[in-house]
Protein backbone atom coordinates (compact mmCIF):
# COMPACT_ATOMS: atom_id res chain seq x y z
CA UNK A 1 0.00 0.00 0.00
CA UNK A 2 1.18 3.63 -1.49
CA UNK A 3 0.74 5.48 1.70
CA UNK A 4 2.80 9.07 0.83
CA UNK A 5 3.40 11.24 -2.02
CA UNK A 6 6.52 13.07 -1.52
CA UNK A 7 6.10 17.33 -2.45
CA UNK A 8 8.41 16.58 -4.81
CA UNK A 9 6.74 14.20 -6.42
CA UNK A 10 3.84 16.34 -7.20
CA UNK A 11 5.68 19.14 -8.11
CA UNK A 12 4.82 19.37 -12.41
CA UNK A 13 1.89 16.69 -12.01
CA UNK A 14 -0.51 18.36 -10.09
CA UNK A 15 -2.99 19.02 -12.58
CA UNK A 16 -3.17 15.33 -13.21
CA UNK A 17 -4.25 14.55 -10.01
CA UNK A 18 -7.43 15.23 -7.33
CA UNK A 19 -6.16 17.51 -4.59
CA UNK A 20 -8.04 18.15 -1.59
CA UNK A 21 -6.99 20.20 1.09
CA UNK A 22 -8.87 18.80 4.83
CA UNK A 23 -7.42 21.84 6.93
CA UNK A 24 -9.15 21.17 10.79
CA UNK A 25 -7.89 21.38 13.65
CA UNK A 26 -9.68 21.14 16.86
CA UNK A 27 -11.01 24.09 18.79
CA UNK A 28 -10.58 25.75 15.17
CA UNK A 29 -13.35 26.71 12.88
CA UNK A 30 -11.24 28.55 10.11
CA UNK A 31 -10.27 25.63 7.96
CA UNK A 32 -11.92 27.35 5.02
CA UNK A 33 -10.59 30.61 5.14
CA UNK A 34 -6.97 29.46 5.26
CA UNK A 35 -7.90 27.34 2.23
CA UNK A 36 -9.08 30.28 0.36
CA UNK A 37 -6.17 32.62 1.76
CA UNK A 38 -4.28 29.90 -0.49
CA UNK A 39 -3.95 26.57 -1.63
CA UNK A 40 -2.46 23.80 -3.87
CA UNK A 41 -3.50 24.82 -7.30
CA UNK A 42 -6.99 22.88 -8.12
CA UNK A 43 -7.20 22.13 -4.94
CA UNK A 44 -10.85 21.44 -3.31
CA UNK A 45 -11.62 22.57 0.08
CA UNK A 46 -13.01 19.43 2.37
CA UNK A 47 -14.58 20.60 5.45
CA UNK A 48 -14.00 17.58 7.96
CA UNK A 49 -16.87 18.04 10.98
CA UNK A 50 -19.20 17.46 7.91
CA UNK A 51 -18.13 16.13 4.85
CA UNK A 52 -15.95 13.22 6.82
CA UNK A 53 -17.94 12.56 9.57
CA UNK A 54 -21.87 12.52 10.78
CA UNK A 55 -23.65 14.25 13.31
CA UNK A 56 -21.62 13.64 17.03
CA UNK A 57 -23.79 11.98 19.78
CA UNK A 58 -22.63 10.51 23.27
CA UNK A 59 -23.02 6.87 21.96
CA UNK A 60 -21.28 7.19 18.63
CA UNK A 61 -18.39 10.06 19.55
CA UNK A 62 -17.70 13.11 18.13
CA UNK A 63 -16.74 12.20 14.50
CA UNK A 64 -19.05 8.93 13.64
CA UNK A 65 -17.99 7.47 10.35
CA UNK A 66 -20.55 8.87 7.83
CA UNK A 67 -22.29 6.74 5.85
CA UNK A 68 -20.68 5.15 2.50
CA UNK A 69 -23.58 6.68 0.59
CA UNK A 70 -22.50 10.17 2.32
CA UNK A 71 -19.59 9.49 1.23
CA UNK A 72 -20.09 8.81 -2.24
CA UNK A 73 -21.66 11.69 -2.49
CA UNK A 74 -18.96 13.87 -1.28
CA UNK A 75 -16.13 12.11 -3.13
CA UNK A 76 -18.13 12.87 -6.51
CA UNK A 77 -18.64 16.06 -5.78
CA UNK A 78 -14.74 16.80 -5.20
CA UNK A 79 -14.79 15.46 -8.64
CA UNK A 80 -13.26 11.83 -7.93
CA UNK A 81 -14.18 9.56 -10.90
CA UNK A 82 -13.57 6.04 -11.10
CA UNK A 83 -9.46 5.82 -11.45
CA UNK A 84 -8.85 8.78 -10.12
CA UNK A 85 -5.73 9.33 -7.82
CA UNK A 86 -6.25 11.39 -4.70
CA UNK A 87 -3.70 13.46 -2.97
CA UNK A 88 -4.97 15.05 0.25
CA UNK A 89 -2.84 16.99 2.35
CA UNK A 90 -3.20 20.16 5.01
CA UNK A 91 -1.10 22.67 7.24
CA UNK A 92 -0.66 20.30 10.32
CA UNK A 93 1.63 17.16 8.99
CA UNK A 94 -1.33 15.22 7.29
CA UNK A 95 -3.51 14.81 10.92
CA UNK A 96 -6.49 16.06 9.19
CA UNK A 97 -5.81 14.61 5.93
CA UNK A 98 -5.33 11.39 7.43
CA UNK A 99 -8.81 11.12 8.01
CA UNK A 100 -9.72 11.97 4.39
CA UNK A 101 -6.82 9.36 3.23
CA UNK A 102 -8.59 6.67 6.12
CA UNK A 103 -12.52 7.01 4.84
CA UNK A 104 -11.34 7.14 1.01
CA UNK A 105 -9.00 3.29 1.37
CA UNK A 106 -12.39 2.83 3.25
CA UNK A 107 -14.99 3.30 0.84
CA UNK A 108 -13.06 1.15 -1.70
CA UNK A 109 -10.64 3.74 -3.09
CA UNK A 110 -7.08 2.55 -3.88
CA UNK A 111 -5.66 5.40 -5.60
CA UNK A 112 -5.10 8.17 -2.40
CA UNK A 113 -2.41 8.96 -0.82
CA UNK A 114 -0.99 11.89 1.63
CA UNK A 115 0.91 14.62 0.70
CA UNK A 116 3.82 14.12 2.72
CA UNK A 117 4.31 17.32 4.79
CA UNK A 118 1.35 19.07 3.48
CA UNK A 119 1.42 22.62 2.98
CA UNK A 120 4.97 23.33 4.29
CA UNK A 121 6.66 21.09 2.13
CA UNK A 122 5.08 21.96 -0.97
CA UNK A 123 5.72 25.95 -0.59
CA UNK A 124 9.35 24.54 0.84
CA UNK A 125 10.27 23.64 -3.08
CA UNK A 126 8.83 26.21 -4.79
CA UNK A 127 5.28 25.26 -5.47
CA UNK A 128 2.84 27.59 -6.31
CA UNK A 129 -0.65 28.35 -4.45
CA UNK A 130 -3.63 29.82 -5.28
CA UNK A 131 -6.32 31.85 -4.36
CA UNK A 132 -10.09 31.69 -4.18
CA UNK A 133 -12.57 28.41 -4.22
CA UNK A 134 -12.33 25.78 -6.67
CA UNK A 135 -15.15 23.76 -7.29
CA UNK A 136 -14.43 20.54 -9.69
CA UNK A 137 -16.94 18.68 -12.23
CA UNK A 138 -18.94 15.92 -10.42
CA UNK A 139 -16.82 12.87 -10.43
CA UNK A 140 -18.66 8.94 -11.31
CA UNK A 141 -16.80 6.99 -8.39
CA UNK A 142 -18.38 4.38 -6.86
CA UNK A 143 -17.53 3.58 -3.36
CA UNK A 144 -18.64 0.39 -1.78
CA UNK A 145 -17.07 0.24 2.05
CA UNK A 146 -15.60 -2.21 3.92
CA UNK A 147 -11.67 -1.42 2.71
CA UNK A 148 -10.18 -0.76 5.74
CA UNK A 149 -10.98 -2.56 9.49
CA UNK A 150 -12.88 -1.15 11.60
CA UNK A 151 -13.00 -1.80 15.37
CA UNK A 152 -16.01 -1.60 18.22
CA UNK A 153 -15.87 -0.41 21.35
CA UNK A 154 -16.23 -3.61 22.49
CA UNK A 155 -13.42 -5.19 20.15
CA UNK A 156 -11.20 -2.38 21.09
CA UNK A 157 -11.21 -2.87 24.78
CA UNK A 158 -10.56 -7.13 23.95
CA UNK A 159 -7.60 -6.24 22.50
CA UNK A 160 -4.70 -6.15 25.14
CA UNK A 161 -6.24 -9.17 27.19
CA UNK A 162 -6.20 -11.06 23.49
CA UNK A 163 -2.80 -10.22 23.06
CA UNK A 164 -3.63 -7.29 20.42
CA UNK A 165 -2.02 -3.95 20.98
CA UNK A 166 -4.54 -1.02 21.73
CA UNK A 167 -2.65 2.65 20.85
CA UNK A 168 -3.83 5.76 22.03
CA UNK A 169 -2.70 7.70 19.77
CA UNK A 170 -3.79 11.13 21.87
CA UNK A 171 -1.41 13.49 23.60
CA UNK A 172 0.25 11.68 26.51
CA UNK A 173 -1.04 14.38 29.23
CA UNK A 174 -4.27 13.09 28.20
CA UNK A 175 -3.47 9.51 27.82
CA UNK A 176 -2.32 9.90 31.66
CA UNK A 177 -5.36 11.22 32.79
CA UNK A 178 -3.79 14.79 33.35
CA UNK A 179 -5.88 16.94 31.32
CA UNK A 180 -8.90 16.58 29.20
CA UNK A 181 -9.87 19.50 26.87
CA UNK A 182 -13.07 18.01 25.32
CA UNK A 183 -14.61 14.82 26.85
CA UNK A 184 -15.98 14.26 29.55
CA UNK A 185 -13.77 12.09 31.64
CA UNK A 186 -9.91 12.01 31.83
CA UNK A 187 -7.41 8.88 31.44
CA UNK A 188 -7.45 5.95 29.01
CA UNK A 189 -8.63 2.31 27.85
CA UNK A 190 -7.18 0.12 30.46
CA UNK A 191 -4.83 -1.90 28.75
CA UNK A 192 -4.02 0.64 25.78
CA UNK A 193 -0.71 2.04 25.34
CA UNK A 194 0.39 5.68 24.58
CA UNK A 195 1.32 6.21 21.24
CA UNK A 196 1.05 10.29 20.17
CA UNK A 197 0.68 10.76 16.60
CA UNK A 198 2.95 13.47 16.65
CA UNK A 199 5.61 11.21 17.44
CA UNK A 200 5.29 9.72 13.55
CA UNK A 201 6.61 13.55 12.25
CA UNK A 202 9.98 14.33 11.95
CA UNK A 203 10.18 18.35 13.16
CA UNK A 204 9.54 19.77 9.27
CA UNK A 205 6.09 17.77 9.25
CA UNK A 206 7.14 14.75 7.15
CA UNK A 207 6.68 11.44 8.27
CA UNK A 208 9.34 9.57 9.78
CA UNK A 209 11.63 7.02 7.70
CA UNK A 210 9.96 3.85 7.63
CA UNK A 211 12.90 2.03 9.57
CA UNK A 212 12.37 4.83 12.38
CA UNK A 213 9.06 4.15 12.61
CA UNK A 214 9.46 0.69 12.30
CA UNK A 215 11.63 1.11 15.21
CA UNK A 216 8.60 3.32 16.95
CA UNK A 217 6.42 0.60 16.81
CA UNK A 218 8.50 -2.26 17.78
CA UNK A 219 9.21 -0.36 20.87
CA UNK A 220 5.34 -0.02 21.95
CA UNK A 221 4.78 -3.57 21.48
CA UNK A 222 4.02 -3.54 17.55
CA UNK A 223 5.07 -6.46 15.77
CA UNK A 224 4.62 -7.55 12.27
CA UNK A 225 1.19 -9.87 12.39
CA UNK A 226 0.36 -8.26 15.57
CA UNK A 227 -3.68 -7.28 15.82
CA UNK A 228 -3.44 -3.72 16.34
CA UNK A 229 -5.94 -1.80 17.04
CA UNK A 230 -6.00 2.61 17.68
CA UNK A 231 -7.96 5.36 18.87
CA UNK A 232 -7.84 8.57 19.75
CA UNK A 233 -9.88 11.35 20.98
CA UNK A 234 -12.87 10.80 17.76
CA UNK A 235 -11.34 9.03 15.16
CA UNK A 236 -9.34 11.53 13.22
CA UNK A 237 -5.68 11.89 14.34
CA UNK A 238 -6.14 8.09 15.10
CA UNK A 239 -6.45 7.59 11.15
CA UNK A 240 -2.55 9.27 10.89
CA UNK A 241 -1.47 6.47 13.26
CA UNK A 242 -3.11 4.11 10.92
CA UNK A 243 -1.54 5.42 7.73
CA UNK A 244 2.12 5.78 9.78
CA UNK A 245 1.94 1.91 10.41
CA UNK A 246 0.98 0.88 6.93
CA UNK A 247 3.88 2.85 5.85
CA UNK A 248 5.70 -0.10 7.32
CA UNK A 249 3.85 -2.84 6.23
CA UNK A 250 1.09 -3.00 9.41
CA UNK A 251 -2.56 -3.13 9.39
CA UNK A 252 -4.08 -1.46 12.26
CA UNK A 253 -8.19 -1.14 12.67
CA UNK A 254 -9.49 1.94 13.50
CA UNK A 255 -11.88 2.32 16.49
CA UNK A 256 -14.01 5.39 14.87
CA UNK A 257 -15.79 6.12 18.30
CA UNK A 258 -13.03 6.13 19.93
CA UNK A 259 -12.34 8.27 23.84
CA UNK A 260 -15.11 10.66 22.72
CA UNK A 261 -18.06 7.36 23.03
CA UNK A 262 -15.61 5.92 25.75
CA UNK A 263 -15.74 8.67 28.10
CA UNK A 264 -19.49 9.42 27.53
CA UNK A 265 -20.51 6.00 28.58
CA UNK A 266 -20.32 5.91 32.98
CA UNK A 267 -20.10 2.35 32.97
CA UNK A 268 -16.65 1.88 31.03
CA UNK A 269 -14.00 1.84 33.61
CA UNK A 270 -10.93 4.44 32.98
CA UNK A 271 -7.42 4.06 33.73
CA UNK A 272 -5.07 6.91 34.46
CA UNK A 273 -1.04 7.25 34.76
CA UNK A 274 1.93 6.27 32.30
Amino acid sequence: MTVLTPAAQLLGRAADVVLLDVRWALGRSDGRDRYLAGHLPGAVFVDLPTELAEGASPAAGRHPLPSVQALQAAARRWGISTGSQVVVYDATGGLAAARAWWLLRWGGLAEVTILDGGLTAWTAIGGELERGDVVRDPGDVVLTGGGMPVLTADEAAALPAADGVLLDARAGERYRGEVEPVDPRAGHVPGAVSAPTTENLDPDGTFATAAVLADRFAALGVRPGATVGVYCGSGVTAAHQVAALAEVGIEAALWPGSWSQWSNDPERPVATGP
